[in-house]
C-alpha cells in the first residue's frame, strides 16, 4: 500500500516562498518518478513539475520554470517542491503523485490528499 502525504502549504504574500513536502510510505519509493500537480477552484488539475527516480531528470510547466524547483531524497522517501516568487495565480491545492515524469495525470497511479497554497496580492 502506497500513501503520499503532502505538507508545507499555507498563506503567503506575493513574492514570497514556500517549500512543499510529500512523504511516501511503502516500498520501492526510489524506483519511481514523482510529480506535483495543482488544482485551482473551477479549473482542471494541471501539471507543475516532475522528477525521475534518481533526481537527474526534471520537467516543469512553463508557468513555473525559473521559480519552482523539484527535488527528492530517496533515503527519506520524500519529494519536495521549493516555490519562490509566488504569484496569486499560483493559488491552488497542490498534490503529489507517483509514477511519471510526464504532464498527464493519467500517467500517475497514486495521489496524496493535497495541501492548500494561497498567495495574496
Amino acid at each position: 500500500q502506497v500513501q503520499l502525504v503532502e505538507s508545507g502549504g499555507g498563506l503567503v504574500q506575493a513574492g514570497g516562498s514556500l517549500r512543499l513536502s510529500c512523504a511516501a510510505s511503502g516500498r520501492a519509493f526510489s524506483n519511481y518518478a514523482m510529480g506535483w500537480f495543482r488544482q485551482a477552484p473551477g479549473k482542471e488539475r494541471e501539471f507543475v513539475a516532475a522528477i525521475n527516480w534518481s533526481g537527474g531528470i526534471t520537467n516543469y510547466a512553463d508557468s513555473v520554470k525559473g521559480r519552482f524547483t523539484i527535488s527528492r531524497d530517496n533515503a527519506a522517501r520524500t519529494v519536495y517542491l521549493q516555490m519562490s516568487d509566488l504569484k496569486p495565480e499560483d493559488t491552488a491545492v497542490y498534490y503529489c503523485a507517483r509514477g511519471g515524469i510526464g504532464t498527464s495525470p493519467s500517467q500517475y497511479d497514486y495521489w496524496g490528499q493535497g495541501t492548500q497554497v494561497t498567495v495574496s496580492s
